[in-house]
C-alpha cells in the first residue's frame, strides 16, 4: 500500500491517475512528477517498489505543497478576503459565485437547489 502525503494510494490505478487522488495533484502535475522522476506514469502503484515510493514520497514533500497545507492556505485566501470586506470575500460568505458569472439563472451548483418563492394562498373565509 503506498501511501504518500496522508493518502492511500489505490492498487490498481496507473500511477499517473493514482498521484491525482492527492489533493493538489491534477493530471498535469501527476505528468510532470513521473517525468521528472523518470518513472512510467503507465506503471501501476502496486508495481512500485519501497525505493521508489520512497522517492516518491520525499519529491512531493520537498517540491509540492499538498493535502493539509494547501487546503489552510486556500481558506486563509478566502478569510482574508472576507476580513478586508473585498467582494471576492462577501460572494465567499454569501455562497454565491465569486468571479462574475450570472445569477439570474444558472449558479445552482453555489446557490443550491431553488426555493420557489409564490404568493401563498389565502384562507378561505366563512360567511
Amino acid at each position: 500500500m503506498a501511501r504518500i502525503a496522508g493518502v492511500n494510494l489505490p492498487r490498481e490505478k496507473r500511477l499517473e491517475i493514482g498521484l491525482t487522488y492527492i489533493y493538489g495533484i491534477g493530471p498535469s502535475t501527476a505528468r510532470k512528477i513521473c517525468d521528472a522522476l523518470g518513472f512510467s506514469p503507465d506503471t501501476k502503484v502496486r508495481d512500485l517498489t519501497d525505493e521508489e515510493i520512497t522517492t516518491l514520497r520525499n519529491y512531493i514533500d520537498e517540491k509540492l505543497q499538498v493535502e493539509g497545507d494547501l487546503r489552510r492556505e486556500r481558506s486563509q485566501a478566502i478569510k482574508r478576503l472576507g476580513e478586508i470586506g473585498a467582494y471576492r470575500g462577501i460572494r465567499h460568505r454569501r455562497g454565491l459565485p465569486v468571479n462574475g458569472q450570472r445569477t439570474k439563472t444558472n449558479a445552482r451548483t453555489r446557490k443550491g437547489p431553488k426555493k420557489t418563492v409564490g404568493r401563498g394562498k389565502k384562507a378561505a373565509q366563512k360567511t
